[in-house]
Parts: structure tokens; C-alpha cells; sequence
């Protein structure tokens, strides 16, 4: 399964393993910190970014590809959709099927409102699904929501918007509650309580997990629960245009039937964007841990709707991200592996960073020892860095492995590695749309009845993520903008639809001179060879 230098790597790793069970690398400095995340991190490799000509965020800099889109041609000619004779009439319309788009329907349901949700996959086709190490809660005794939001911003860059983080802290032990009380199965000791652990970046252990398949037990929950309450889910069916009204209100959206390319129109009192992310555009060519439809849809229809984004040119890219076998290549590795006790170690068997640093500051790490330190260990898709997950059992006692991180178990043993013997090779990978559209702390954007929960909000984590805050932000903001945007449909008369900004945004493109035939949103992948 490994290459001649592979096993040369691993025989130092395992002759230096028990110094370095002992050893615990000291944590950086701020200043460090710095010089390394300017030096290392994709985010600050300036020839990866573009600057917008045209928008509400014209003059700032996003990643190359993502311009591409902001700036490219509607999916839509306006003057050949019919919007007088809609399809679906709502009182909320939610676009996107994940755990955001999920939570928002069941309070939106919960309230009363004529509620529909489009999905251009499938109902939990969602980044939620992937999320495997847990989601975070002040709930212990010696613990809070305000040592959770010191934690949050700091490891933000201080960049949170304040309103946000705070709703996110504040809320988070009753959004525990909320998800248990719908089914979640989280792990606990047998008298009950919660296990929770610790997280790259958390100064307290905070961290509630379902073994390591938290997202997909939220999701399996949440889905349940939308789909018992009958609440209509209209799958395969992409959003490719917002409707706003003659008030300039958002009012419904342009769909398309992915399967047989039939464009139907929704008419809407509010709309709640809930698309997720944009690992799927694979940025500076990075691999992605992203399910298959993260292209950044819903940064696009809200941008040429005229909403704002906030830290657009921030993404995560999580530290450990499967570097070989190439079949799972990109894959998550969750950092639930190191909180249990693993850690990262070069290709000579040195341990170079304190293994819960903040994911900006390991990722970095990783890039450096790799690159400029010679560190790596080369594999066929480029370079990586060992992961010793058999220090977890060494911590934790012989099993703890298979209960606490099974599916990480799984992952690997079906390519032949027993990662509770062997170590695992990992190299950062493309997670986390850090930036996305820009709210207040009620969940709408600066488009009136305009909502946005989940991955496509910008600000709620500043410039970087904890681990375990976006399982919580899709939960908190998935409820926040359904309350919010069903209690606003009650007062909503909508105006008559219209495509007009989307006419306004093809004259803003010609004026600007930008020329080319991409059209946007890019709702899927391309992998086919060019």
C-alpha cells in the first residue's frame, strides 16, 4: 500500500512515538502566528485573488474563480420568463436542503407559514452531511457563552461581526437542546451526560459529538423532522435567478429542473438562501472535503440581486484532509483525530506544532513543513504530513478508536490501513466558505425579505472558524431566519415580480467591458477532461 519511502517515514514516526507522546509542542505566539499565516496561508498568496468591477462589492478582491461567477452572464434572459403565472405561491421560500435550509423550514413551520424548500440535489445533499467531529455549546459548569465567544473571536482574527458571534454563543446550549430533544443521538457517559472534548482553538471542552458522523446524525434528524411534518420539498431543482418585486423586495426565484431543464417560477414573500458553500470550485487547485454541489450558488444570485458580502476573500482550509490513498484524496479527516490525542509529525518523525493550534495557523504549518522546511512526505499527488492516530489509543486505551472515530476507522480500512497500527498521511483541503453574504443579526441581507443562513452567511466567524461553529451556525441561523422571515411574511403584500436587476447587471457588465461566455451560478462541477 505504501511506497519504499513511506515505510522509511514510518519506521521514524514509530521509533520517536513515544517521545513524542510525552512531547507537546509549545503553542505559537501571536506574532508568529502572523508571519506564518502571511507567508503560508493561501488566503494572503495575492495573485490568487481578483479585484470585482462591478456590484455592491465592487473594488474589493475575492478568489479568482469566484469572480468569474459574480461577474459572469444569468443563467436567465429576462425577456423570455413569464413570471405572471407562478409555479409554486409561498409564504417562505428556502433555497437549499442542508441542516440551515432544514432548521429554517421547521421554524418557519413552527410559525405557521406557507413554507416550500428547493434543492438542486437531494434533501441533505449538504455539506452538514460531512461534518463528523461535533458542534459546540457552553454548557458545563465551568465553562460559558462568554469564554465560548473569547475563544470564537479570537480565533476569527477578531473579525466577527460582534451582534452575530454573540447570537451564536448565546443561543448554542438551547440549540443542543433543540436538537436533542428532535432525536440527535449524541454521545454520553452512562449516567446521561454529555461527552464533550476539546477543539483546535477552544480553551475549555465544549465540543458534543455523535462519534464522529455529527453532521450526518443532525441531518438524518433534521430531515426527518421536515419531511414528517409534510413540509413540500421540491428536489433536483436549482435556484438560477432571485425574483424581486417593483419594491425591490425579494419575492421568489427562477428555478430549474436539473434533470429535464424545465424553468418554473416560485413566487415568495420572503426567501431564505441556505446553499452552503464553495469547495466544489476548487480554489489555487486545492482538493475539497465539500459535498458535490458546493459552487458558491447562493453568494452569486444574492450578489447580482444586490446583497453584500462580507470577507468574500477568506476561506478555510481544513489542515487535515486525506493526502493518500488517492481514491479518498481531499477527504475530511476530522480534527476530533487530534483532540483525541494524535499528532503531526514530518517525514523525520519530528512532531512540529502543537496539535490544537487554530486551522488557519495548522494548516499553514503544514504548507510550510512541506514546502519551504523539505519536511513532506511525498505521496503521488504531491506531499503530505504523518497524522499519528495510534497515539490516540496510547492516550485513550485499546478501543478507543473504533468508538469514538469509527467512520474514520472505516474510511481508511477499506484501502487497507488500520490507523488504530498505522499512521495516516494528510495535507490541507478546501472546507469552508469562511465569507459569504453579509446580514443583520435578524438573518436578512440588505435586500428587504432577503434571508441568508449557513455557509453563505459572511461575518458570523470572522476570518477563520473553530472547529464545531458551523454545525452550530447552521442550527442557530437556520432557526434564526426562519423565525424571522415567516413572522416578516405576515405583513408582506408582494408587488409585481420582476427580472429588472438582472437587466441591470448585464448593462453594468457591458459598461465595465467584461466579455466572455461563463454564466453563473455553475450549480455543478466540472471534471470532465478538457
Amino acid at each position: 500500500m505504501y511506497t519504499n519511502e513511506m515505510l522509511e517515514s514510518m519506521k521514524k514516526v514509530e521509533a520517536a512515538r513515544d517521545a513524542n507522546t510525552d512531547l507537546e509542542p509549545r503553542r505559537m505566539t501571536a506574532e508568529e502566528k502572523d508571519t506564518l499565516l502571511a507567508t503560508y496561508h493561501p488566503d494572503y498568496k495575492d495573485s490568487e485573488f481578483a479585484v470585482l468591477e462591478i456590484g455592491p462589492n465592487k473594488g474589493e478582491k475575492v478568489p479568482t474563480e469566484l469572480a468569474a461567477l459574480l461577474q459572469a452572464k444569468s443563467r436567465v434572459d429576462p425577456a423570455q420568463i413569464d413570471l405572471s403565472n407562478p409555479d409554486y405561491d409561498v409564504d417562505v421560500l428556502i433555497i437549499g436542503g442542508g441542516g440551515a435550509g432544514a432548521s429554517a423550514a421547521i421554524e418557519a413551520d413552527n410559525n405557521g407559514a406557507k413554507t416550500m424548500v428547493v434543492t438542486k440535489l437531494r434533501m441533505g445533499d449538504a455539506n452538514t452531511m460531512m461534518a463528523e467531529g461535533g458542534i459546540q455549546a457552553a454548557d458545563k459548569p465551568n465553562d460559558s457563552p462568554a469564554v465560548h465567544y473569547l475563544d470564537a473571536f479570537g480565533g476569527g482574527h477578531f473579525a466577527a461581526k460582534p451582534e452575530l458571534l454573540y447570537k451564536l454563543v448565546n443561543e448554542a446550549p438551547e440549540a443542543i437542546q433543540w436538537l436533542s430533544g428532535l432525536g440527535v443521538e449524541f454521545d454520553k457517559d452512562a449516567d446521561g451526560t454529555m461527552i464533550t472534548t476539546h477543539g483546535g482553538g477552544t480553551s475549555r471542552k465544549r465540543m458534543h459529538a455523535a462519534k464522529d458522523y455529527s453532521g450526518a446524525e443532525i441531518m438524518r434528524t433534521l430531515r426527518d423532522e421536515v419531511l414528517n411534518r409534510q413540509i413540500p420539498v421540491v428536489d433536483f431543482t436549482a435556484a438560477i435567478e432571485l425574483i424581486l418585486d417593483d419594491q425591490g423586495r425579494a419575492a421568489g426565484a427562477v428555478l430549474l429542473n436539473m434533470e429535464t431543464k424545465e424553468i418554473l417560477i416560485a413566487k415568495a414573500k420572503t426567501v431564505i438562501i441556505a446553499t452552503g458553500g464553495a469547495g466544489r470550485l476548487h480554489y489555487q487547485g486545492f482538493p475539497t472535503s465539500n459535498h458535490y454541489g458546493a459552487t458558491a450558488d447562493g453568494l452569486v444570485l444574492g450578489y447580482r440581486a444586490g446583497a453584500k458580502l462580507l470577507y468574500a476573500d477568506t476561506l478555510q482550509y481544513h489542515p487535515t484532509g486525506a493526502a493518500y490513498p488517492e481514491q479518498i484524496f481531499g477527504a475530511l479527516v476530522t480534527e476530533k483525530v487530534r483532540s483525541l490525542g494524535a499528532k503531526l509529525i514530518n517525514v523525520d518523525g519530528e512532531a512540529f506544532m502543537h496539535p490544537l493550534e487554530t486551522r488557519d495557523v495548522s494548516a499553514a504549518s503544514i504548507i510550510r513543513e512541506c514546502s519551504d522546511r523539505g519536511k513532506g512526505v511525498p505521496t503521488p499527488g504531491g506531499y503530505g504530513v504523518w497524522l499519528d492516530t495510534p497515539m490516540i489509543e496510547r492516550k485513550g486505551g485499546e478501543g478507543t478508536i473504533e468508538k469514538r472515530i469509527p467512520a474514520m476507522m472505516r474510511m481508511f480500512a477499506k484501502y487497507g490501513i488500520d490507523i488504530r497500527k498505522e499512521p495516516i498521511l494528510v495535507y490541507p483541503t478546501l472546507h469552508y466558505q469562511n465569507g459569504g453574504l453579509d446580514i443583520t443579526d435578524d438573518g436578512m441581507t440588505g435586500v428587504e425579505n432577503l434571508f441568508v443562513a449557513g455557509e453563505a452567511v459572511g461575518g458570523i466567524h470572522g476570518r477563520n472558524r473553530l472547529m464545531g461553529n458551523s454545525l452550530l451556525d447552521i442550527i442557530v441561523f437556520g432557526r434564526n431566519a426562519g423565525k424571522n422571515a415567516s413572522a416578516k411574511a405576515k405583513d408582506v403584500q408582494v408587488g409585481k415580480l420582476t427580472l429588472e436587476h438582472v437587466t441591470s447587471f448585464a448593462k453594468e457588465r457591458e459598461a465595465a467591458g467584461i466579455t466572455g461566455d461563463v454564466v453563473s451560478p455553475q450549480l455543478l462541477p466540472d471534471y470532465r477532461r478538457k
